[in-house]
């Protein structure tokens, strides 16, 4: 499925000069996979990746994921926990993957959950999320 042209998105834009390039592809139906080093310059306390930027990489995954099955949606809730301090400079694996969907008298509404490890498959954050179509 191609995905909708956004290039200054944030997470992902080629157009945007401080984008995180972020490329997610497909790895089987309902699951997404991407790569990431965080630098100096997305920390928070020295040497460890900021909370925040931790919270996009994993709303990014949930994204891609409802995106790539043709859906239009946008995160309504994101629960995230984080399990240990990411590195400056350390390999990320970043998975994001569709759990399910319903209907609501106001919209459809979809889950997901996505989480990022380490080189050694160390879990060291998981989210899960409600995204509400658009």
């Amino acid at each position: 499925m191609p995905e909708v042209e956004d290039g200054m998105c944030f997470a992902c834009g080629e157009k945007n000069p401080i984008s995180l390039r972020l490329k997610f592809e497909e790895i089987d139906e309902n699951k997404v996979r991407a790569e990431f080093i965080p630098g100096e310059n997305h920390q928070g306390y020295n040497g460890i990746i900021h909370g925040g930027l931790t919270a996009t990489l994993l709303d990014e995954a949930m994204a891609h994921v409802i995106g790539f099955k043709g859906i239009k949606a946008f995160t309504a809730e994101l629960n995230i926990r984080y399990r240990t301090a990411i590195e400056i400079g350390e390999t990320l694996e970043i998975i994001g993957e569709y759990k399910r969907s319903k209907k609501s008298s106001i919209a459809s509404i979809h889950y997901a959950q996505a989480e990022i490890f380490d080189q050694k498959g160390n879990l060291k954050a998981k989210a899960e999320a409600k995204f509400i179509e658009a």
